[in-house]
């Protein structure tokens, strides 16, 4: 998944974001803005995971959101 894309398109992808990370509220969605090193960092504060799970979730995400066309 190419994040400049994501960034560029985080409206769209803020509601994915939500749907897998329902502990992100809008404001920490929105300080993300599509930038993968600030969710990772965020994933980790709202889930209490290490950096490991945040990155595996992460890859996750971008599996089940490659074929993600705007």
């Amino acid at each position: 998944m190419n994040w400049d894309i994501v960034e560029g398109n985080w409206k769209q992808f803020k509601g994915k974001a939500k749907e897998q990370w329902g502990k992100l509220t809008d404001d920490d969605l929105d300080i993300i803005a599509g930038k993968r090193d600030q969710l990772a960092g965020r994933i980790q504060e709202a889930y209490g995971v290490n950096k490991d799970e945040a990155e595996k979730q992460i890859r996750d995400f971008e599996k089940r959101n490659d074929n993600w066309r705007h």
